[in-house]
């Protein structure tokens, strides 16, 4: 991989993800916000609703992301969901203090309705 694309999806943040459609089979295409932990790669959100991004990733594991700041590339990954709730609040539990910088005690006591109900998929390059 070229160390440019491997130091943004490093740096995480804010991309575009093509998902295709589990009814339609069309491309899918929507903003997003990825994390990078410990070499791992992961996509969530605010929780409380579902996502058709994370059906269809579920339903397409292949998808394509899209980096727009300070590279300007597309990478085709391929995503899994993440069913243990332990590996989800820790991983959640970063997303929410190092990458939107919830103070701690905040992100503890809503730590459990963000991993009973928001998006998570860890992703790869491939």
């Amino acid at each position: 991989m070229d160390a440019r694309v491997k130091e943004a999806l490093d740096r995480g943040g804010i991309a575009d993800i093509t998902t295709t459609g589990r009814k339609t089979g069309l491309p899918r295409r929507v903003e997003i916000y990825f994390h990078q932990f410990d070499g791992a790669y992961f996509l969530t959100g605010r929780p409380g609703f579902k996502r058709d991004w994370e059906a269809n990733i579920r339903a397409n594991p292949e998808f394509t992301l899209h980096l727009k700041r300070g590279i300007t590339v597309d990478v085709p990954v391929v995503g899994e969901t993440e069913g243990d709730p332990e590996t989800r609040g820790a991983i959640i539990f970063r997303a929410l203090t190092e990458s939107w910088a919830s103070e701690p005690e905040r992100a503890r006591a809503h730590l459990d309705y963000y991993v009973d109900t928001a998006p998570f998929i860890r992703f790869r390059p491939v």
